[in-house]
């Protein structure tokens, strides 16, 4: 009889830009703050591969080194390092934004679409939680609208100088909707319903 060859597992999302920019804690490690990162580490790429209700504090736990008692020295619940996750998440947009901004380096506004289209690529699962979450959770809620208020905040202060400051609604409205067109490229509805990828691209280059 011939041997059946092995299945091949299917391959892990990439990491979240989060995840690849910080340096990794050991795993076990004693200190708490390398703990806590640890724990963090794991739940977004749990978070980000089987997605919020795929996992569990004891599989995070787990995946991070740890007995799952641990989890709750640094944590209340899943949904606790959900949102911790959550907020790495938006600050680490609001800083990618930042740099790019402050650049002296031309091309800023292609740079700013590209970078917002792989941020929303890179957490593609995440974002599928997040969005479910939100209206379930009210938890969730609240703190998705609190990310969103920073968001408009940091905004309004890179604002080049000069430029008058744009109304609360123009703000969220950019934002919105550069954010409703990234949605559509990172999950593919674009190509499924017959636009060309490199169309909608063009048209969140201009909302930017």
């Amino acid at each position: 009889m011939k041997s059946q060859a092995r299945k091949r597992s299917p391959k892990s999302p990439p990491s979240p830009p989060m995840l690849k920019a910080r340096k990794r804690a050991s795993k076990r490690s004693r200190d708490p703050v390398a703990s806590r990162q640890a724990l963090l580490d794991a739940a977004a790429r749990l978070f980000n591969s089987v997605g919020y209700y795929g996992t569990d504090t004891n599989r995070i736990a787990i995946a991070a080194g740890y007995t799952p008692g641990t989890f709750y020295t640094h944590f209340e619940d899943k949904r606790a390092i959900f949102l911790e996750v959550y907020r790495g998440w938006v600050d680490d947009e609001i800083n990618a934004f930042a740099e790019i901004f402050n650049s002296k380096e031309p091309g800023k506004r292609m740079r700013l679409a590209r970078t917002l289209l792989k941020h929303h690529e890179d957490w593609k699962i995440f974002r599928a939680s997040l969005k479910s979450l939100y209206f379930t959770d009210e938890v969730v809620r609240s703190a998705r609208i609190e990310q969103r208020r920073k968001q408009m905040l940091r905004s309004a202060a890179l604002r080049s100088p000069g430029k008058p400051e744009r109304a609360p609604a123009q703000m969220l409205a950019t934002m919105l909707i550069a954010e409703a067109l990234a949605d559509a490229i990172a999950d593919g509805d674009a190509e499924r319903l017959g636009v060309k990828r490199d169309d909608l691209f063009q048209i969140l280059l201009k909302s930017i």
